[in-house]
């Protein structure tokens, strides 16, 4: 496996991660129960799990 021959300074490491940044998640109304869920996530409520305003399982 190929091995870096010098070492790499921390700046050079620091404008590769500058691309890496935390990103709001998305937020979204359930039209079933009311309730405010990550979009494309199940979630939970009156321990049913819906997904897409329909139970996908009874006991969560």
């Amino acid at each position: 496996m190929p091995n870096p021959k010098r070492r790499h300074s921390q700046q050079r490491g620091a404008k590769r991660r500058t691309h890496y940044k935390a990103e709001k998640v998305t937020l979204s109304k359930d039209s079933t129960t009311g309730e405010t869920h990550v979009r494309h996530r199940a979630h939970v409520s009156e321990g049913k799990l819906y997904y897409k305003g329909k139970v996908v399982s009874e006991k969560a």
